[in-house]
């Protein structure tokens, strides 16, 4: 049976000040009425259950977590002692999979990307469970075909055609990290190249079975954690065997190693949502190209990001490119298109003790 794991323990620090340790950008609302995990479960949810969905989560943001999806069983909230990047992350809903389902089939998911429309994406992911069902062994990646030369993602040169699949799925030939933008527009005009959306369909025994072969000692820390599924000291063995695991992706862990890895392309629009620059694509602009969330007046201003509570209006004279965030407790004046700047600001506010504002 088909099982939802919703990856929800990312901090997205390129969307302070709203997004904080307790609220991340996956518990936030930045595309539509519903917050970004809520959006990612009603995604899956005419075709994978309750009872069948997952979620994977941060101690800090388990209890909003829990608020914001109330429909999920509490105990198919899986909280991780700490941040151990997607392998291990995989590996523990693996472990919780099979003891309640051993035929298990995992459609893995960020809880904090944007992907349009739904209709398309339930396609996507029948067909990835096709590719699972006669392959076992296969291990299933989406990819999105690129509509511009972007450095900020991951791209998977795709190879042969699975038989029975002509047109839709690939053997994927290989992966590329972030390139610069000489090297995104050659994959953008080579036609062979998806950006890599990381969601991914595949049997949990497999997964399972892949990380024993290039990360033992991770498969070794998971197998101590299985025995202990449902026993009374699950959470000190969680406490104890999660923190001291790898910190690695699955990507690097098992999927650029192994054999039997292929791509659907994905027919659906998605975007990761990255930034505050990420909002003018997914909610549209005013005529001077400014998009605005809350009271905002501008004059003679163009092209800038507005986020900022009902009862605090930003009014603007003559800026250009400039993201505007305000919060009860803080407020971030910025130059739009310095994506990584704001990682570096948030290191900075560590750095300097400002840790009520994290």
């Amino acid at each position: 049976m088909l099982h939802a794991v919703i990856m929800a323990g990312g901090r997205g620090t390129r969307f302070w000040p709203q997004s904080r340790r307790r609220l991340p950008k996956q518990l936030l609302r930045l595309a539509g009425p519903r917050t970004m995990i809520q959006a990612t479960r009603d995604r899956s949810a005419r075709f994978v259950p309750d009872e069948r969905t997952w979620i994977v989560a941060n101690a800090a943001q388990a209890e909003e977590t829990a608020r914001q999806l109330p429909e999920v069983p509490r105990e198919n909230l899986l909280i991780e002692p700490c941040g151990r990047n997607t392998a291990p992350c995989i590996g523990l809903a693996a472990i919780r999979l099979l003891a309640a389902d051993p035929d298990a089939v995992m459609l893995v998911m960020p809880a904090d990307h944007v992907i349009r429309p739904r209709e398309v994406f339930e396609q996507a992911v029948r067909r990835g469970c096709e590719v699972v069902d006669r392959d076992p062994a296969a291990l299933v990646l989406f990819g999105a075909r690129p509509t511009h030369p972007a450095t900020g993602y991951g791209y998977i040169e795709r190879g042969a055609t699975l038989a029975g699949f002509e047109g839709t799925a690939f053997q994927v030939a290989a992966f590329r990290e972030k390139p610069d933008r000489a090297m995104a527009e050659e994959f953008l005009a080579s036609g062979r190249f998806f950006w890599n959306c990381g969601i991914f369909i595949w049997r949990a025994d497999r997964i399972l079975a892949a990380l024993a072969e290039f990360e033992p000692e991770i498969h070794a820390a998971l197998e101590r954690l299985r025995r202990a599924i449902g026993a009374p000291d699950w959470d000190a063995a969680l406490a104890t065997e999660f923190p001291a695991m790898k910190k690695v992706s699955i990507d690097y862990a098992v999927l650029e190693r192994a054999n039997d890895v292929c791509v659907l392309e994905a027919a659906f629009d998605w975007d990761d949502v990255g930034s505050w620059a990420a909002l003018p694509r997914l909610a549209g602009t005013d005529d001077a190209g400014n998009t605005a969330d809350g009271p905002f007046v501008g004059i003679d201003t163009r092209n800038c990001v507005v986020r900022t509570t009902e009862d605090h209006l930003v009014a603007m004279i003559g800026m250009e490119d400039c993201i505007i965030v305000h919060t009860p407790d803080a407020t971030l004046v910025a130059r739009r298109g310095d994506e990584d700047a704001l990682r570096r600001l948030v290191e900075r506010l560590e750095e300097q003790g400002h840790e009520r504002f994290l």
